[in-house]
């Protein structure tokens, strides 16, 4: 068989292919990459790794610009993470998976390119999800869950751990004040971070308890779960009453804010260090806990 041959033919079809209908070359790209990639690895297997270099030149010469040796050893590796599991998605671009290819993990390739169709991911977003070790502060439940067996989600599952939290002034050390300040600054992809559906309501939310007046750190709303989020921020590690505490603020907004169409409140604590025996005594299973990292500029 004539690799090369059939690399050029491909290459050459996909360029006539991207002129005359440009509305669905990010399918045709794909297609050809994953062809070519696939013709890559078996003349690899007849001729030797060396000869995606020496077809580069060639290409080179007799295409053009945009066939590197580093291109081609893409287009191969696409080949190859479609054959450990992959889905070669065409709602992505080619761009996407380039971002996709260096993971050395199939489930983590996976997990990004589901995000990427749900979420409707730019490059640049997808680059930004696998920067800050999206999947990787996911706990091992939870990628089983979303990745490997495929079960329906709830809202816990796209809770990170840690949260990442932009520290734009590079704090050292932060008041829960300053926290929430730092949140507030940057609410869009602090909810992004938080997981999927999440949108603001307000901040130091009132309510009144009794005759005494309390603040929820910050109220939200799950569009996708239809129902209240309760979060609250603390600068230490977990503690019990932290737990009492967000239960009373649950309860109120059950009583007093949801109506009967909506789910019952779910509360997120944030706390600065986890403490894991706590939770093995809270019975509530609408109280979530993770931490928080600040990153900086």
């Amino acid at each position: 068989m004539n690799y090369y041959k059939e690399i050029k033919q491909e290459l050459i079809n996909n360029e006539v292919y991207k002129k005359v209908k440009d509305y669905s070359k990010n399918k045709n790209d794909l297609n050809t990459y994953y062809n070519v990639g696939k013709l890559l690895s078996e003349a690899g297997k007849h001729y030797g790794e060396g000869i995606v270099k020496e077809y580069s030149k060639k290409l080179t010469i007799e295409l053009g610009k945009g066939y590197t040796t580093s291109a081609l050893k893409r287009m191969k590796q696409l080949y190859l993470i479609i054959q450990k599991g992959a889905p070669l998605a065409h709602q992505l671009s080619w761009s996407h998976y380039c971002e996709l290819i260096p993971l050395n993990n199939i489930n983590m390739i996976n997990y990004y390119i589901k995000i990427s169709l749900t979420q409707n991911l730019s490059k640049r977003e997808l680059r930004t999800k696998i920067k800050n070790k999206e999947y990787e502060r996911l706990d091992e439940i939870t990628k089983n869950k979303l990745v490997i067996n495929n079960e329906e989600n709830n809202i816990e599952d796209f809770i990170k751990h840690p949260i990442v939290i932009k520290n734009k002034y590079n704090y050292q050390e932060v008041s829960e004040k300053t926290l929430k300040q730092l949140i507030l600054e940057d609410i869009d992809n602090f909810l992004i971070e938080l997981g999927e559906g999440f949108s603001y309501i307000k901040n130091e939310y009132k309510i009144k308890i009794g005759d005494r007046y309390n603040y929820i750190d910050l109220l939200l709303y799950n569009y996708k779960y239809n129902c209240f989020v309760v979060l609250e921020l603390k600068i230490t590690e977990l503690k019990a009453e932290y737990i009492g505490q967000i239960q009373k603020y649950m309860n109120y907004i059950d009583r007093n804010i949801k109506n009967i169409n909506q789910e019952k409140t779910i509360g997120i604590i944030i706390c600065k260090k986890d403490n894991k025996f706590i939770m093995e005594y809270c019975s509530d299973s609408r109280i979530y806990r993770t931490t928080y990292e600040l990153i900086n500029n």
